[in-house]
This record gives structure tokens, C-alpha cells and sequence, in this order.
């Protein structure tokens, strides 16, 4: 499984696994039922979560069911938790929309929830993040979790998030690590070659390595930075039981 998976997330382009991806899955998941594992999102027990990663894919990671990942379960948890993301009706900008959440964030806010990608078939607006097609103050909280990674200018596309968010909103804006975590970013648009993209960034599809100075890099876009500590405010036994990311910090922006 971990071979095929990684594969898949290898060879088929993002935007063919979310068609195919669904149904597929939670076929696959009813084959994974148990009460080792839960997923928070939609409640079910399973015997382990299923194996992701594109290149070393990491055991108990993926619900088949919600295709949540650890980092979008303790997503979930934070928002219902420490947020007033569930209980308010909010204007949200949610960009490159994972699958696990969007139809239970569009029961949330109806039309005032905004799903956009610059290729994604599953998005409602399609759009370029380096020049976001709304006006100043639009939103009152933004998503853009694993994106920065990707373009080509993360400090413009940090800005225009910012500029869209209106003045006492915030966002959740997360982006992958890889040990050792270096200093400072490093970003060469001269490397090109995708396997050389992959041993130096961490993913061939991947355009910088993010360092310490990530929560810097948010500032010089204009955003106040909290980084929350919240998975060590979680009891082991939950931590286990939704396998959630140990040591995820949750970068919250705000305006």
C-alpha cells in the first residue's frame, strides 16, 4: 500500500487523485473499520489509518474516509476548540480547499464560504494566489495550509492574503517542515530539475525550504503571527487515539 500510494501521489497529477480519490477511498475504508484510531471529522473508528507521503509515506496517516492527514485533524480540533470558527457565520477565503473539509465548512457558511485554486476542479473560483481577485477587507478568516511551498513569490502571496483579511480577522497558514529545520528559508529559482527540487526542498514540486524564520516571513507580509503550541495542550491519549502530528506548531495570522 505504501508503494502504491506513493505512486500515485508521484505520478498522477493533483487535480486527477481529487476526482478518482473519494469513492475510491472509502471503499477502501470499509475494509479498515475498528476502534484504534479515530477520525474527528466524521467520528468513525478505524483499525489504523492508512499509509501517505509522496516520498517516504508515513504509517497511520491518511483517513480513508474524510482523506484527512494528522495535520487536518488537529486543524479540526483547533478550530472547534480555540476558535469561534464553528459557532460564528464568517466570510472564509479557503485556498487549495482540502477535500476533508470543504463540504462540512460550506454546511457552516453557505455561500460566504469561498474555495479557490489556480487548478483544482473542486474549487469554486479559480485564481492566482500572486493576485487574489477580491477586494481589501473582504474576509474574515483565510486557510492556506501547504501552498506557500509551491509559488513562485510566497511574500506577494502572503500580502494579498492579507490584504483580503479584514481588520480583526485571521487565518491558519501551515507549511511542511523538513528536518533539520535550517535557520533561515532557502529558495534557488535556478534549481529546476525535479529530483534535484526533491533532495534540496523535500518535494519536487516544491520551490523553497522553509526554516526557523517562516513566522518572520508572515510578519514582513503585514500579518501579526501566534504560534500555537496547541497539540501539547492535548492529553497523550487523544494525540494517539486521532494520530495526530507531534510537535505541530499552528501558525494563526491575524490583522
Amino acid at each position: 500500500m505504501k508503494k502504491l500510494i506513493s505512486f500515485l501521489l508521484r505520478n498522477v497529477p493533483r487535480k486527477y487523485i481529487q476526482r478518482i480519490s473519494g469513492i475510491s477511498m472509502k471503499i477502501i475504508g470499509i475494509f479498515y473499520r475498528g476502534d484504534n484510531v479515530y477520525c474527528p471529522i466524521n467520528g468513525k473508528g478505524y483499525r489504523k489509518f492508512l499509509p501517505y507521503g509522496r516520498v517516504n509515506p508515513r504509517d497511520n496517516a491518511l483517513c480513508p474516509d474524510t482523506l484527512s492527514l494528522e495535520r487536518h485533524r488537529l486543524i479540526w480540533l483547533y478550530l472547534k476548540e480555540k476558535t469561534n470558527f464553528f459557532n460564528d457565520k464568517l466570510k472564509v477565503l479557503h485556498v487549495a480547499p482540502e477535500q476533508c473539509f470543504m463540504d462540512h465548512f460550506e454546511k457552516l457558511h453557505g455561500a460566504d464560504y469561498i474555495t479557490a485554486d489556480i487548478e483544482s476542479p473542486l474549487a469554486k473560483v479559480k485564481m492566482d494566489i500572486h493576485d487574489i481577485p477580491f477586494p481589501a477587507n473582504t474576509f474574515d478568516v483565510v486557510f492556506c495550509n501547504h501552498v506557500m511551498e509551491h509559488v513562485e513569490d510566497d511574500i506577494k502571496a502572503m500580502s494579498e492574503l492579507q490584504r483580503v483579511l479584514k481588520p480583526g480577522g485571521w487565518g491558519i497558514m501551515q507549511i511542511p517542515f523538513f528536518e533539520p529545520i535550517p535557520n533561515e528559508t532557502f529558495e534557488d529559482n535556478s534549481i529546476t530539475d525535479p529530483k534535484e527540487r526533491e533532495r534540496i526542498f523535500g518535494q519536487d514540486d516544491h520551490v523553497r525550504l522553509y526554516g526557523k524564520d517562516y513566522p518572520d516571513r508572515l510578519r514582513k507580509a503585514g500579518f501579526k503571527v501566534t504560534e500555537e503550541n496547541y497539540i501539547n495542550e492535548l492529553p497523550a491519549y487523544r494525540v494517539e487515539k486521532y494520530a495526530l502530528p507531534k510537535g505541530e506548531i499552528i501558525y494563526k495570522v491575524s490583522k
